[in-house]
């Protein structure tokens, strides 16, 4: 289920948190800094487990916020690594996912503090940092949708 959705609208601006918001297909979030820049061919939506913001902060004794990844979506009860190459669906609209978001240095920097260096975050998010998908049809997310598997028809 969609537990949080953030959107920012430049790159380094503080995330927003908001109930629901418009999908482009093959552009992703209205008003997102990254809406229509990637284009068919690259990802343009962003998830991330709140159950990996949990671990993590359980696990080095931080406190981030469900925005701290700068994904624009946070889910609940969703694995998301295994929506990689898959179709799958949030109410009407419907994804690919594409790849693992994978943490960079700017994750590492921004989380970085006295407890845990910017290299140790990295590594703590690796293969957690959520998914990168394709929006493929255009329509509105909102907080407590659930996700569904798009199952392919054996032909």
């Amino acid at each position: 289920m969609i537990q949080a959705i953030f959107v920012s609208k430049k790159s380094k601006q503080s995330q927003m948190g908001i109930d629901a918001v418009k999908v482009d297909v093959g552009k992703g979030i209205v008003g997102d800094r990254y809406y229509g820049k990637k284009g068919l061919d690259g990802p343009n939506i962003t998830f991330v487990e709140s159950e990996e913001i949990a671990a993590f902060n359980a696990n080095f004794g931080q406190s981030i916020s469900l925005s701290a990844t700068r994904r624009n979506i946070v889910t609940q009860g969703v694995r998301l690594n295994q929506l990689v190459g898959q179709e799958f669906s949030i109410g009407d609209v419907r994804f690919y996912g594409v790849e693992l978001c994978e943490p960079c240095g700017s994750l590492g920097k921004s989380l970085a503090n006295d407890s845990i260096s910017s290299p140790q975050v990295v590594r703590a998010w690796l293969h957690r940092g959520g998914l990168r998908a394709n929006v493929l049809s255009t329509g509105i997310l909102r907080t407590g949708m659930q996700f569904n598997l798009i199952q392919k028809s054996a032909n």
